[in-house]
């Protein structure tokens, strides 16, 4: 059994907020289970990339989100990147998570220090081949948080809901 406790959610926030990338996940899940789990642990400043989950098993790339910790901001795209929702999930608010249909593209943003994300998706990790990243947007580990804007007008981070 592995404890899920604000000691463990202290130390993956401070290895996230030493990260240039300002993110850490810790994988929860033994090699031969056959669904992921993870803590995903953003700072605010990182930049989640806007991507789906396809997988080749039908009904396998859906993924359920829970903020245990802090509050992100969240978007809804459609193929062109354009937006088409917008909410906020809070670990101590009305809307905690939210469970994303296969294919459904995505994005969000951390809006407090230390937020901490329960993930749970079907099927093994395959970081490689599982995102299929929004093409209007640069590939994850080729950007620098801050350095690119929404549409070419606007910083990226001010389409989010406050």
């Amino acid at each position: 059994m592995q404890r899920l406790d604000q000691s463990l959610f202290e130390v993956v926030a401070a290895e996230a907020r030493r990260r240039v990338r300002l993110r850490r996940n810790q994988d929860l899940r033994r090699p031969e289970d056959r669904a992921q789990r993870f803590l995903i642990v953003p700072q605010p400043g990182d930049e989640v990339h806007p991507h789906r989950h396809c997988r080749q098993e039908l009904g396998a790339g859906c993924e359920c989100v829970l903020v245990l910790q802090g509050a992100i901001g969240r978007q809804r795209l459609d193929g062109s990147g354009a937006v088409t929702g917008i909410g906020r999930l809070e670990g101590a608010g009305p809307l905690r998570g939210v469970e994303r249909a296969e294919g459904c593209r995505h994005t969000l943003v951390a809006w407090e220090p230390d937020t901490v994300i329960f993930a749970c998706k079907q099927g093994p990790d395959r970081p490689l081949e599982d995102k299929d990243f929004q093409p209007v947007f640069p590939l994850e580990g080729r950007w620098r948080p801050g350095s690119w804007s929404w549409s070419g007008d606007s910083c990226w981070m001010e389409t989010f809901c406050a």
